[in-house]
């Protein structure tokens, strides 16, 4: 405690923001590989299964609009431990006897649990432009990519977690023991984090959600591109294929998705040694292209391998593991130029309006990828994945070459 004191008071709110918001992604990550397996062992088909999260993406694409707008007016600490007890709430709704547990009833729960998501999410990354020092852009990428690629990380444990804790404790006792975890840490969260951080110096109008930057309107689009090209078969698709079509067992689906998406996040965190230049400057538009397009190409490969008949299984582990190498580079660059290009007055306007652009891909991926397997299966899923990422990829050509230091 005594050396945590001794700390710098910006480094101290960087690890208790990033606290937060990794035991945020945990119990998130978790409650969602809770709510896929459980209901598939119910019975419910994929696309019913996708619209159990309707509401959690549509619901982060309003969110994160205008959290942003709440974030500047009264303080980036009131929106992330707002964040806190949404999710706390929402995992309480869950608590109600299995037959009160109809399809309205958890996509309201889930609702809830994507404004607190992205409430949190939003929060988080936009204090840490507030507390890099100005101009020192490759710190900034290496702040941005240590919170992101941490996040991933434990969102991959969360999904482990869940799919141990279905197994363990059955669905109402694994949505207790993380309600008490959650309510513990917004507990203190409220108690430790400083007041009006992210408080921006002048009232903004609620017209001041939408950007009128360039920049950030090119890169919110390619980044919608990009997280419905992910989602539309990794979210449904692949975990009830590897359940339904491979006989996985639950566990072991929720194993392999862990281990992915921490590996992906481990990636993230070391993302910016890719693109290093000096120490104050960072990558830009070029680069952006670059890693759109080779991960284009991946996904065209893994679908065109699938396509022809390969063994599903080895293809599909081997194939997971290079695409997410470079989704988890593209993801993390994306994350560095959102808050290099935002402004540092309510920065948390810039941040919210790329990342309703970021829940909007997710929806439309959820709702895809739910549609297209029912319908048609796992390659198509990924061939409409390898056409959004050429999206992403031309729109990428837009963005600044470069970014030059403040």
């Amino acid at each position: 405690m005594q050396k945590l004191a001794a700390l710098p008071e910006s480094v101290r709110q960087y690890l208790l923001i990033t606290a937060n918001y990794w035991v945020f992604t945990l119990t998130d990550g978790a409650l969602r590989m809770l709510v896929v397996l459980h209901f598939y062992k119910l019975g419910y088909a994929a696309l019913d299964i996708a619209l159990l999260f309707l509401f959690y993406e549509i619901f982060g694409v309003v969110t994160n609009l205008f959290g942003g707008w709440l974030g500047a007016r009264v303080g980036l600490n009131r929106t992330m431990n707002l964040g806190l007890l949404l999710q706390v709430l929402a995992l309480a709704m869950l608590l109600v006897p299995s037959a009160a547990l109809t399809l309205a009833w958890v996509m309201a729960a889930q609702a809830l649990s994507g404004i607190a998501k992205d409430l949190n999410k939003m929060s988080a990354k936009s204090a840490i432009k507030l507390l890099v020092p100005k101009g020192e852009n490759s710190a900034l990428f290496r702040w941005v990519a240590l919170l992101t690629g941490s996040k991933n990380a434990l969102k991959g444990a969360g999904f482990f977690l869940g799919g141990a804790l279905l197994s363990a404790l059955q669905f109402q006792g694994a949505v207790s023991a993380m309600l008490l975890m959650l309510g513990a840490v917004w507990l203190l969260s409220i108690l430790t984090l400083k007041n009006d951080l992210g408080r921006g110096t002048k009232k903004s109008k609620i017209t001041a959600v939408f950007s009128k930057s360039r920049a950030i309107n090119v890169l919110a689009a390619a980044r919608l591109c990009l997280f419905a090209a992910r989602d539309v078969w990794f979210v449904v698709a692949l975990p009830v294929y590897l359940a339904s079509k491979l006989a996985w067992p639950h566990w072991q689906v929720g194993s392999f998705l862990a281990a992915w998406i921490i590996g992906y996040g481990v990636v993230q965190t070391v993302a910016p040694k890719l693109f290093y230049r000096s120490s104050h400057s960072g990558p830009g538009g070029t680069a952006a292209t670059t890693c759109a397009t080779v991960l284009t190409l991946v996904t065209a490969t893994l679908a065109a391998a699938m396509s022809i008949g390969l063994p599903p299984a080895a293809t599909l582990v081997i194939g997971l593991m290079i695409f997410g190498v470079a989704f988890a580079v593209n993801s993390s660059l994306h994350s560095y130029l959102i808050v290099s290009y935002a402004r540092d007055d309510g920065v948390s306007l810039d941040v919210g309006f790329y990342y309703s652009a970021n829940a909007a891909g997710r929806l439309l991926g959820t709702v895809l990828s739910g549609w297209l397997f029912q319908a048609y299966g796992l390659i198509p899923c990924l061939w409409v994945s390898a056409g959004l990422l050429v999206s992403a990829a031309l729109l990428s050509l837009a963005l600044p070459k470069t970014i030059d230091p403040a």
